[in-house]
């Protein structure tokens, strides 16, 4: 059996899945389905590959750069791997200028890390994003993991020490939304 004959695609894994995310769209909107698509397709490794791009496109009978435009968009798409916790720390001008990119410095440093990189250990990548919808509540960022999606407002650096101290003993990801 040749390489290409071992590959596993999403149609193979997910047609079930595909079919049903395909189902809610009429035909001539079918390009609609890509955000469900991509998000279906990274939920296996943690982000989309360059193959699972391609599909996707193939399916909804768009170009490959579409699909990556909105994977680069949306904070909840990676089009790399990341830690099993992504930090997204929000450092739009709002935030910033109630102290995001000082606190991201402090988290990085804390971790070891600097932005868009991952902990030696791959619990924990640190993420600058634009906008999270909080202005008010700066220094805020928010957690993706297994789990899903977890908002922390008013935060400090100590305060994320204290949750990557959590994070890494705890066998359940925290789910709720924290205000310091």
């Amino acid at each position: 059996m040749t390489p290409k004959e071992m590959v596993v695609t999403l149609r193979d894994r997910y047609a079930d899945e595909i079919e049903t995310i395909l189902e809610r769209y009429p035909a001539e909107q079918k390009r609609s389905a890509v955000m469900p698509l991509i998000f279906m397709a990274q939920r296996e490794e943690g982000y989309i590959t360059g193959s699972a791009i391609d599909e996707i496109a193939e399916l909804l009978d768009i170009a490959s750069t579409q699909v990556v435009s909105i994977v680069g968009f949306y904070t909840l798409f990676y089009a790399n791997p990341g830690g099993m916790h992504r930090i997204q720390i929000c450092t739009d001008l709002p935030c910033a200028l109630r102290g995001a990119d000082e606190f991201a410095e402090q988290v990085c440093e804390n971790l070891g890390v600097k932005l868009g990189e991952t902990t030696d250990d791959g619990q924990f990548t640190v993420e600058a994003v634009m906008c999270l919808a909080a202005c008010d509540k700066a220094p805020m960022f928010q957690v993706q993991n297994s789990s899903g999606l977890t908002y922390y407002e008013c935060q400090s650096a100590d305060d994320v020490n204290v949750l990557v101290k959590e994070l890494r003993t705890s066998p359940d990801d925290l789910d709720e939304t924290v205000s310091g």
